[in-house]
Protein backbone atom coordinates (compact mmCIF):
# COMPACT_ATOMS: atom_id res chain seq x y z
CA UNK A 1 0.00 0.00 0.00
CA UNK A 2 1.24 3.45 -0.85
CA UNK A 3 0.11 7.06 -1.23
CA UNK A 4 2.12 9.45 -3.43
CA UNK A 5 1.59 13.22 -3.45
CA UNK A 6 3.20 15.29 -6.20
CA UNK A 7 3.12 19.12 -6.18
CA UNK A 8 -0.09 19.19 -4.15
CA UNK A 9 -1.43 22.66 -3.28
CA UNK A 10 -4.73 23.61 -1.71
CA UNK A 11 -6.85 26.65 -0.97
CA UNK A 12 -10.52 27.13 -0.24
CA UNK A 13 -12.60 29.50 -2.35
CA UNK A 14 -11.46 33.09 -1.93
CA UNK A 15 -8.77 32.15 0.58
CA UNK A 16 -4.96 32.15 0.30
CA UNK A 17 -3.08 28.90 -0.25
CA UNK A 18 -2.89 26.70 2.83
CA UNK A 19 0.15 24.90 1.46
CA UNK A 20 1.81 24.53 -1.90
CA UNK A 21 3.96 22.00 -3.83
CA UNK A 22 3.66 19.26 -1.18
CA UNK A 23 5.48 16.18 -2.46
CA UNK A 24 6.06 12.96 -0.53
CA UNK A 25 5.25 9.25 -0.42
CA UNK A 26 3.94 7.13 2.48
CA UNK A 27 4.09 3.34 2.49
CA UNK A 28 2.41 0.64 4.56
CA UNK A 29 4.05 0.23 7.95
CA UNK A 30 5.06 3.88 8.25
CA UNK A 31 3.74 6.27 10.89
CA UNK A 32 4.10 9.87 9.78
CA UNK A 33 3.43 13.07 11.73
CA UNK A 34 1.95 16.09 9.95
CA UNK A 35 2.95 19.20 11.90
CA UNK A 36 2.52 22.94 11.47
CA UNK A 37 0.86 25.94 13.09
CA UNK A 38 -2.88 26.16 13.66
CA UNK A 39 -4.62 26.89 10.37
CA UNK A 40 -1.80 25.51 8.25
CA UNK A 41 -4.02 22.77 6.80
CA UNK A 42 -3.07 19.65 8.75
CA UNK A 43 -6.63 18.27 8.82
CA UNK A 44 -7.15 19.30 5.19
CA UNK A 45 -4.05 17.35 4.19
CA UNK A 46 -5.42 14.30 6.02
CA UNK A 47 -8.61 14.60 3.95
CA UNK A 48 -6.56 14.84 0.76
CA UNK A 49 -4.55 11.75 1.72
CA UNK A 50 -7.81 9.89 2.31
CA UNK A 51 -9.31 11.03 -0.99
CA UNK A 52 -12.15 12.88 0.73
CA UNK A 53 -10.88 16.29 -0.41
CA UNK A 54 -9.60 16.97 -3.92
CA UNK A 55 -6.54 19.26 -3.90
CA UNK A 56 -6.64 22.54 -5.82
CA UNK A 57 -3.52 21.49 -7.70
CA UNK A 58 -1.23 18.50 -7.95
CA UNK A 59 -1.61 14.74 -8.14
CA UNK A 60 -2.46 12.10 -5.54
CA UNK A 61 -1.92 8.45 -6.43
CA UNK A 62 -3.10 5.64 -4.14
CA UNK A 63 -2.11 2.01 -4.51
CA UNK A 64 -3.73 -0.87 -2.62
CA UNK A 65 -5.92 1.38 -0.44
CA UNK A 66 -9.13 -0.46 0.45
CA UNK A 67 -10.33 1.12 3.70
CA UNK A 68 -9.78 4.23 5.80
CA UNK A 69 -10.33 4.91 9.51
CA UNK A 70 -10.19 8.36 11.08
CA UNK A 71 -9.72 8.93 14.82
CA UNK A 72 -10.96 12.44 15.49
CA UNK A 73 -9.66 14.99 17.98
CA UNK A 74 -12.72 14.57 20.21
CA UNK A 75 -13.53 10.87 20.70
CA UNK A 76 -17.14 9.92 20.01
CA UNK A 77 -18.71 6.69 21.21
CA UNK A 78 -22.06 5.26 22.22
CA UNK A 79 -22.57 6.40 25.82
CA UNK A 80 -23.93 3.17 27.33
CA UNK A 81 -22.10 0.71 25.08
CA UNK A 82 -19.16 -1.05 26.72
CA UNK A 83 -15.56 -0.58 25.70
CA UNK A 84 -15.51 -4.23 24.62
CA UNK A 85 -18.49 -3.72 22.31
CA UNK A 86 -16.85 -0.70 20.67
CA UNK A 87 -13.92 -2.88 19.61
CA UNK A 88 -15.88 -6.09 18.94
CA UNK A 89 -18.35 -4.51 16.52
CA UNK A 90 -15.85 -3.79 13.70
CA UNK A 91 -14.54 -7.34 14.13
CA UNK A 92 -18.08 -8.70 13.76
CA UNK A 93 -18.43 -6.54 10.65
CA UNK A 94 -15.32 -8.24 9.27
CA UNK A 95 -17.08 -11.61 9.62
CA UNK A 96 -15.82 -12.98 12.94
CA UNK A 97 -18.23 -14.83 15.23
CA UNK A 98 -19.17 -13.22 18.53
CA UNK A 99 -16.87 -15.33 20.71
CA UNK A 100 -13.93 -14.93 18.35
CA UNK A 101 -14.58 -11.19 18.02
CA UNK A 102 -14.70 -10.69 21.79
CA UNK A 103 -11.47 -12.65 22.25
CA UNK A 104 -9.69 -10.56 19.62
CA UNK A 105 -11.19 -7.35 21.04
CA UNK A 106 -9.83 -8.18 24.49
CA UNK A 107 -6.39 -8.79 22.97
CA UNK A 108 -6.48 -5.35 21.33
CA UNK A 109 -7.79 -3.68 24.47
CA UNK A 110 -4.93 -5.21 26.44
CA UNK A 111 -2.40 -3.74 23.99
CA UNK A 112 -3.92 -0.32 24.63
CA UNK A 113 -4.02 -0.77 28.40
CA UNK A 114 -7.81 -0.97 28.54
CA UNK A 115 -8.54 -4.62 29.31
CA UNK A 116 -9.62 -3.90 32.88
CA UNK A 117 -12.10 -1.34 31.53
CA UNK A 118 -13.62 -3.64 28.91
CA UNK A 119 -17.08 -3.82 30.54
CA UNK A 120 -17.33 -0.16 31.46
CA UNK A 121 -19.65 2.07 29.40
CA UNK A 122 -18.10 4.68 27.13
CA UNK A 123 -19.66 7.49 29.18
CA UNK A 124 -17.61 6.50 32.25
CA UNK A 125 -14.21 6.70 30.52
CA UNK A 126 -11.77 9.56 30.97
CA UNK A 127 -10.65 11.59 27.96
CA UNK A 128 -7.42 9.62 27.64
CA UNK A 129 -9.22 6.29 28.01
CA UNK A 130 -11.81 7.27 25.39
CA UNK A 131 -9.06 8.35 22.96
CA UNK A 132 -7.24 5.04 23.44
CA UNK A 133 -10.54 3.20 22.91
CA UNK A 134 -11.09 4.96 19.58
CA UNK A 135 -7.56 3.99 18.54
CA UNK A 136 -8.33 0.41 19.59
CA UNK A 137 -11.51 0.37 17.51
CA UNK A 138 -9.66 1.79 14.51
CA UNK A 139 -6.96 -0.89 14.75
CA UNK A 140 -9.67 -3.58 14.96
CA UNK A 141 -10.94 -2.45 11.57
CA UNK A 142 -7.51 -3.20 10.02
CA UNK A 143 -7.73 -0.17 7.72
CA UNK A 144 -5.39 0.45 4.83
CA UNK A 145 -5.05 4.03 6.08
CA UNK A 146 -5.37 5.15 9.71
CA UNK A 147 -5.69 8.93 10.18
CA UNK A 148 -5.36 10.39 13.67
CA UNK A 149 -6.24 14.07 14.10
CA UNK A 150 -4.76 16.01 17.06
CA UNK A 151 -5.02 13.05 19.48
CA UNK A 152 -3.74 14.95 22.54
CA UNK A 153 -5.19 18.42 21.99
CA UNK A 154 -7.94 18.06 24.61
CA UNK A 155 -6.05 15.89 27.10
CA UNK A 156 -4.21 16.57 30.33
CA UNK A 157 -0.48 15.85 30.48
CA UNK A 158 -0.85 12.37 31.99
CA UNK A 159 -3.48 11.28 29.46
CA UNK A 160 -1.46 12.75 26.59
CA UNK A 161 1.61 10.80 27.69
CA UNK A 162 -0.41 7.56 27.68
CA UNK A 163 -1.87 8.25 24.22
CA UNK A 164 1.58 9.06 22.82
CA UNK A 165 2.92 5.77 24.18
CA UNK A 166 0.05 3.98 22.41
CA UNK A 167 0.78 5.81 19.16
CA UNK A 168 4.35 4.51 19.29
CA UNK A 169 2.97 0.97 19.27
CA UNK A 170 0.97 1.60 16.09
CA UNK A 171 4.07 1.54 13.89
CA UNK A 172 3.90 -2.25 13.98
CA UNK A 173 0.52 -2.52 12.24
CA UNK A 174 0.29 -3.15 8.51
CA UNK A 175 -1.33 0.18 7.67
CA UNK A 176 -0.38 3.67 6.59
CA UNK A 177 -0.65 5.72 9.80
CA UNK A 178 -0.73 9.52 9.59
CA UNK A 179 -1.05 11.72 12.69
CA UNK A 180 -1.80 15.46 12.49
CA UNK A 181 -0.47 17.13 15.61
CA UNK A 182 0.99 20.23 17.21
CA UNK A 183 2.36 18.22 20.17
CA UNK A 184 6.11 17.58 19.91
CA UNK A 185 5.77 14.46 22.09
CA UNK A 186 3.28 13.05 19.57
CA UNK A 187 5.60 14.04 16.75
CA UNK A 188 8.45 12.16 18.41
CA UNK A 189 6.26 9.04 18.65
CA UNK A 190 6.17 8.92 14.82
CA UNK A 191 8.87 7.57 12.53
CA UNK A 192 8.86 10.54 10.13
CA UNK A 193 7.74 14.18 10.20
CA UNK A 194 6.26 16.34 7.43
CA UNK A 195 6.28 20.02 8.45
CA UNK A 196 3.76 22.17 6.59
CA UNK A 197 5.90 25.20 7.41
CA UNK A 198 8.10 23.97 4.55
CA UNK A 199 5.16 24.30 2.13
CA UNK A 200 3.65 27.66 3.12
CA UNK A 201 4.11 30.74 0.92
CA UNK A 202 5.49 33.72 2.83
CA UNK A 203 3.13 36.51 1.75
CA UNK A 204 5.32 39.15 3.43
CA UNK A 205 8.32 38.56 1.17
Amino acid sequence: MQINLTDVSHSFSGQPQLFTHVTFSICSGEMVAIVGPSGSGKSTLLSILAGWQKPSEGEVLRSGIESISWVFQNPHGVAQRSALDHVSLPLLARGLGRSEADTEARRILEIFGLLELSHRPFSSLSGGEAQRLMLSRAVAKKPSVLLVDEPTAQLDMASAKTVNAVLSSLSGIDSIVVVATHDFHTRDACSRVIDLNDFIIDESS
